[in-house]
């Protein structure tokens, strides 16, 4: 096969063993193995082994932490990569560097160049093992991400882990700090029914001798964290013990334009840092917790390299406010007020329920909601039924793990007592939001990456975008 557009990226990506597509997947070193993608980055040049890495996991937060990072290092002057998982439009954007997705021709270079070591490894687990599949969808673009990266000479790379941690493909990395920005219940028939036996996975991109900074604050997921870090030797910076952050919410927020205030304490650091009423465009105090353990993990960089890392303040300030990071309770409509979040689980979405409660007014609210197979659907939608005025549920239909719209009723029943609206797909759920909605109220989409994404492109290819980045100053080494 050749690989001369992305038509063909997609359509030899499609047959890939792909786990954002497979309900349930074994979580085993047979499905996540790591063996795999270093097999296949040998055959490639071992890509990995020259790029400088910041390596982030957290049930949530982890896409957001490494978002925030990048933004700074790229503000601060330094050429900055970013992987991240899955994608809210066009694969292209898993591999950014400074803000800048990889441009499609060289996304399908990539792939291209990679397509015989593809092949070979395909032919070797075959005749071993047919039943275990070469490398997967996952292993391929991260592989992909290595190469680009290390093509481009990047600064760092900041490299967001797409499932647990221990066998996650990203783990082959080379880090220069590693970072675990929160622990709650997700991913459970993966990653263990105990926040301790998902610390243990998180805890896994953890290296002997390098830095980690968590965000971890609940005892029993935070002593696994800290016992891994005495067994590998590793200094550990903890939220709460060695650095702190305050959250000033914005109020009565209409517009994409809006931003939150932290104050950063980092009291562990010689000398200590102190930030103060840093912008933050990213709201919630959630994301306050995010944007302190980007910048206690970049305070690291120093310590962990021979290298002089310089991030002056004016690059944290023009990091964290010109940051544009689609679908974390992003607004990207007005009269109503329509807010996007990829929220998937009940830490999530109690998250999602104080931003909407602390900054946002709204005459009537009315809820758009759609999940994924395996998630705690009963426990988001008794943290949300009593939120809203009006309930709209659906499906989305790009992605074969979604929950069906009936079973969705049915547990929505349940937990409320009462039947809720129901849209057979994301445009008629849409088109029935917007036919009740007044100026005044606020339509609210959330429950998976996925309905987020799909509803996104929707809304905006309805009304057309109004949430524009904010113009950043941008300077390359």
């Amino acid at each position: 096969m050749y690989i001369q557009s992305m038509i063909d990226v997609h359509q030899f990506l499609s047959q890939r063993v792909d786990y954002e597509r497979i309900s349930s997947p074994g979580y085993s070193s047979r499905e996540f193995k790591p063996a795999r993608i270093q097999e296949l980055l040998q055959a490639i040049g071992s890509p990995h082994l020259g790029v400088s890495a910041f390596h982030v996991a957290g049930t949530k937060g982890k896409g957001s932490t490494s978002a925030m990072a990048a933004s700074i290092l790229s503000a601060a002057g330094y050429r900055t990569g970013l992987f991240i998982s899955p994608h809210i439009d066009h694969i292209e954007e898993r591999l950014s560097i400074n803000g800048q997705p990889c441009p499609t021709k060289e996304f399908a270079d990539l792939l291209e160049q990679m397509l015989p070591a593809i092949e070979a490894l395909d032919k070797r687990y075959a005749a071993r093992d047919p039943a275990e599949p070469g490398p997967t969808y996952f292993e391929i673009v991260t592989a992909m991400a290595f190469q680009y990266f290390a093509r481009c000479h990047v600064d760092l790379a900041v490299l967001e882990v797409g499932l647990g941690g221990r066998l996650d493909s990203t783990n082959v990395c080379r880090p220069l700090v590693c970072a675990i920005s929160s622990i709650s219940f997700d991913h459970m028939k993966q990653l263990g029914n105990t926040l301790e036996a998902i610390a243990r996975e998180k805890a896994g991109i953890i290296k002997p001798g390098v830095p980690v900074v968590s965000g971890v604050v609940e005892p029993g997921p935070r002593e696994v964290i800290r016992q891994t870090c005495r067994e590998r030797g590793c200094r550990l910076v903890e939220l709460g013990t060695d650095f702190d952050v305050d959250y000033l919410p914005p109020r009565y927020v209409a517009s994409d334009t809006a931003e939150a205030f932290i104050d950063f304490v980092y009291r562990s650091a010689n000398p200590p840092l102190r930030y103060s009423r840093l912008p933050l465009k990213l709201l919630g105090r959630h994301q306050a917790v995010n944007a302190a353990v980007a910048l206690a993990a970049l305070a690291q960089l120093p310590l962990a390299s021979h290298r002089d890392w310089h991030i002056p303040e004016s690059a944290i300030r023009t990091g964290l406010r010109c940051l544009h990071w689609p679908a974390r309770i992003e607004v990207v409509a007005q009269h109503p007020t329509v807010i996007v979040d990829a929220a998937h689980n009940v830490a999530s979405i109690r998250a999602l329920i104080e931003v909407l409660n602390e900054s946002f007014y709204a005459k009537r609210r009315i809820l758009i909601f759609a999940s994924t197979k395996d998630k705690e659907i009963a426990g988001m939608l008794r943290e949300l039924l009593g939120q809203f005025d009006e309930v709209i549920l659906t499906q989305y239909t790009d992605n074969p793990r979604a929950v069906p719209v009936a079973e969705l009723a049915t547990i929505a029943e349940q937990v409320s007592g009462r039947p809720s609206r129901v849209a057979s797909c994301p445009t008629e759920a849409w088109q029935a939001a917007r036919t009740s909605a007044s100026p005044d109220d606020l339509i609210c989409v959330t429950g998976s990456f996925y309905i987020a994404a799909q509803m996104r492109r929707e809304i905006l290819g309805t009304l057309g975008s109004i949430g524009r980045p904010v113009a950043c100053p941008e300077k390359n080494r």
